[in-house]
């Protein structure tokens, strides 16, 4: 009989040798089942067109780690290579990590093609598993299009379970578009990664950026190898192996390709106490994903892509694919181009950032109850460097300092951002929460108290504060949990005032082909965002048993999403209504939920994650660090009951599920389009299912179908 471990390893061992035969394709001379020593990740293909399609493999010989490999490429129609459309030597080179790129062209449209890589070494022929792509139907071609769209795959303590129930459905799939977070850049992150199960060690830690302290330390990818052991690892993976070798993938990037909530090549680690402009991180970063992923760039000719070129050019990783007649997929970067979050991480809660003179500008435009509201003491600030307020300023610099040293900075850090925060326009509603709070020290050691700055005569403005910032540096009131309506106005703006440079998200080059590119003739325009479209809000405002009336306001849960960029978001959805785009549809991942909802006319799909910790774990965790026990209003409010709490806030969500991981499956024609959301709980994200009978994994799996039609989302 078995132990535990033996028994574990034979089944380990029986799943490699099913994922290494899943087509069958290797003949007397090749063996495939031993192919894996030197073709430790399988192959993948991606980027079908027409008349090509991009076929990746690594091959490696690890008896001569260092040189170059040698490997053959055929490509057929037949599954057993009785006739060849491509029979050609080419190099997988040492300075690309052994990863290899083929732009196979001069296909036939809409056509399966099977294909495999072989290596010669010690006199004997080893082969990859085979292969199996797609190419795209020809442009005017009348066929319904069917694919997968996913994102969000974490490796650390977590399965691919979701790949894996795909892989049972065995659908007729034109191809797989993956929206982002394809590895994650952390070892193992305990606010949101499983820190028990498998894991990823660098090959050189002493290049990573470590992150934490003691038992919760972990690393961040920095350098070019680190970056290159994500994929490596988490592409060992015998599921994710199997879903690649069955479709072609057309992948994006989000953030953690890089690093958490990043903008361009810069990271949010420290909250901006400290400059985390990386650029050459980025660079490391940029290279891997191009090595490792099965796309095409553009440019590239038929044979094997220029790695080097790629990444000399500057990124553009935008594109768009026809498939037939009834489908233009537009697939947006969200990442690289888009400015700095509009509230700073480290901004001063008390510092305002729309004084009277702008605020005076758009107050007429505003209903009246608004206009009272910003008109009252809550938005009254004074010049703090003003001469009679210098006792007050000296108070407020201290206590800045007090509180930024504690955060991590050292005193003269602490006191040059004091001088740059602690200065002009100051908000009285924060300002005098401060001066309470010195009051109380003062009174418990003796000393007497400071009077308050009365607001009487004082200018109205808006300051971080009023948005939701209480502290010096985090994430709380700048990416995560915003007041909506002031944020909104805010926003409104700073957009107004930069014209539209604050929410930028595409970049002008990329928002220019965006708009040419939706216009097409195709029966559906497909907008592929890394980002949810879909606006999540939680209306704590109509919540009577919120005890603090602070927090009975609406609040937006993230603005490192869509949300985040609320007037371009609106500005391009009142282009698509404009130019009467007919049947535009958005879909998005990231933000780990499932959510059906027509955004201002415009359908969007949000697939939840095929493993990444569900939006209602992470919530969970969020709102119990702010301090609220699960038995409080605003955890029901926000946690337990977080589906309905997001669609009573919300008219046009058909559907909301905060807590599945799994993917979604869209099948489009001339007239109408279906999604069918395929969920299992994210308690079974632990569990390996590859170890265990397929009708267990089948079991755990739910549907939900919808129909998109006419620009309106309803239940199939």
């Amino acid at each position: 009989m078995f132990d535990r471990f033996k028994r574990r390893s034979f089944l380990q061992a029986v799943v490699a040798v099913a994922a290494t035969t899943a087509f069958g394709c290797s003949d007397d001379e090749t063996s495939s089942d031993a192919g894996e020593k030197y073709f430790p990740q399988s192959v993948c293909s991606g980027d079908p067109r027409p008349d090509s399609v991009v076929l990746w493999v690594r091959a490696v010989d690890p008896d001569n780690a260092g040189a170059n490999t040698q490997v053959r490429l055929e490509v057929s129609t037949s599954e057993s290579f009785s006739s060849l459309v491509l029979d050609q030597q080419f190099t997988a080179q040492a300075q690309f990590d052994h990863a290899l790129k083929v732009k196979v062209t001069n296909l036939s449209a809409r056509t399966t093609y099977y294909y495999r890589f072989t290596i010669d070494a010690n006199g004997q022929k080893y082969s990859t598993v085979t292969g199996r792509t797609r190419t795209a139907p020809a442009a005017g071609d009348d066929v319904p299009v069917k694919f997968v769209f996913a994102s969000c795959q974490d490796y650390i303590g977590r399965y691919y379970n979701a790949w894996q129930h795909l892989l049972q459905l065995n659908e007729d799939l034109d191809f797989v578009v993956f929206l982002g977070d394809y590895v994650y850049e952390t070892t193992g992150d305990a606010s949101f990664q499983s820190v028990d199960g498998r894991g990823i060690v660098f090959s050189e830690p002493e290049k990573a950026l470590r992150q934490g302290t003691g038992l919760t330390a972990f690393y961040a990818a920095n350098s070019l190898s680190n970056y290159r052991d994500l994929y490596k690892t988490l592409r060992t993976d015998k599921v994710i192996q199997q879903v690649h070798e069955r479709y072609p993938f057309i992948i994006t990037w989000d953030d953690h390709e890089f690093s958490d909530d990043c903008w361009g090549d810069v990271a949010t680690y420290t909250d901006e106490r400290t400059n985390e402009k990386q650029t050459e991180r980025r660079r490391n970063a940029e290279q891997a994903f191009f090595e490792y992923i099965p796309m095409d760039h553009g440019a590239s000719n038929a044979g094997a892509i220029d790695i080097n070129a790629v990444v000399a050019q500057p990124t553009r990783i935008y594109r768009d694919f026809e498939f037939g007649r009834n489908l233009k997929l537009l697939v947006t970067d969200t990442r690289t181009y888009r400015p700095d979050h509009l509230i700073p991480e480290d901004a001063y809660p008390g510092k305002v950032a729309v004084p009277a003179e702008q605020l005076d500008m758009v107050l007429p435009t505003l209903p009246e109850a608004v206009q009272a509201q910003l008109q009252s003491d809550m938005f009254a600030y004074v010049n703090i460097d003003a001469a009679e307020l210098a006792p007050y300023k000296e108070i407020l610099t201290g206590v800045y300092v007090q509180q930024a040293v504690a955060a991590g900075l050292t005193p003269d850090e602490a006191s040059t951002k004091a001088g740059a925060w602690v200065s002009g326009g100051l908000s009285l509603f924060y300002v005098n929460q401060v001066l309470n709070a010195v009051n109380q020290a003062r009174e418990a050691a003796g000393g007497s108290a400071i009077p308050l700055i009365p607001a009487t005569g004082a200018p109205r403005g808006l300051a971080y504060a009023h948005m939701g910032k209480t502290g010096l540096f985090g994430i709380q009131g700048s990416r995560y949990v915003v007041v909506k309506p002031i944020f909104d106005l805010y926003a409104a703006i700073k957009y107004m005032g930069s014209a539209g440079a604050s929410e930028g998200i595409f970049g002008n080059e990329q928002q220019a082909w965006l708009q040419e590119s939706v216009q097409a003739d195709n029966a559906w325009k497909i907008i592929v965002s890394s980002i949810s479209l879909t606006s999540m809000v939680f209306k704590l405002s109509e919540k009577a048993d919120v005890p603090d009336p602070t927090l009975r306001q609406d609040f937006y849960f993230n603005v490192d999403q869509w949300d985040g960029f609320p007037t371009k978001k609106q500005e391009f959805l009142k282009f698509l209504r404009d130019s009467q785009v007919k049947n535009a549809l958005f879909i998005s991942g990231d933000i780990h939920a499932s959510f059906a909802s027509v955004e201002s006319g415009i359908p969007a799909l949000t697939t939840p994650a095929i493993s990444s910790g569900s939006i209602k774990e992470l919530a969970g965790l969020a709102v119990i660090g702010a301090g609220f026990s699960t038995g409080s209003t605003v955890y029901r409010y926000i946690v337990t009951e977080l589906d309905k709490s997001l669609k009573e806030a919300h008219p046009g969500m058909e559907f909301v599920n905060g807590d599945a991981h799994g993917f979604v499956v869209l099948e489009v024609g001339g007239t109408e389009a279906k999604a069918a959301f395929h969920l299992i709980p994210s308690t079974e994200i632990t569990k390996d299912y590859s170890l265990r009978q397929p009708s267990e994994l089948t079991a755990k799996f739910t549907r939900r179908d919808f129909v998109i039609k006419d620009g309106t989302i309803t239940s199939a």
